[in-house]
């Protein structure tokens, strides 16, 4: 347990004053009740994100031309008259 101490019911009248330490400061705060501990109150870790197209760089081959249909009009006919 690192961080300060604090009584529950210093917590409950302080609590909103509290949060804004410990977002500011990065330091938790260990609830005690009865002298134990049974909470704490710490600084959210920020969610790593990276930017998916990043994290697919260099895992995508391009084979030929990505604009062309891959079918030409004669076979786009053959698949209309089979469906």
């Amino acid at each position: 347990m690192s961080g300060r101490r604090l009584n529950a019911s210093d917590f409950k009248a302080r609590c909103l004053a509290l949060l804004d330490e410990v977002q500011a400061s990065g330091e938790s705060i260990t609830i005690l009740k009865h002298g134990r501990p049974v909470a704490e109150v710490r600084p959210v870790s920020p969610p790593v994100v990276e930017y998916p197209p990043r994290a697919l760089r260099g895992t995508v081959i391009i084979c030929g031309d990505i604009v062309k249909p891959t079918l030409d009009d004669h076979e786009i006919d053959l698949e209309r008259d089979h469906v």
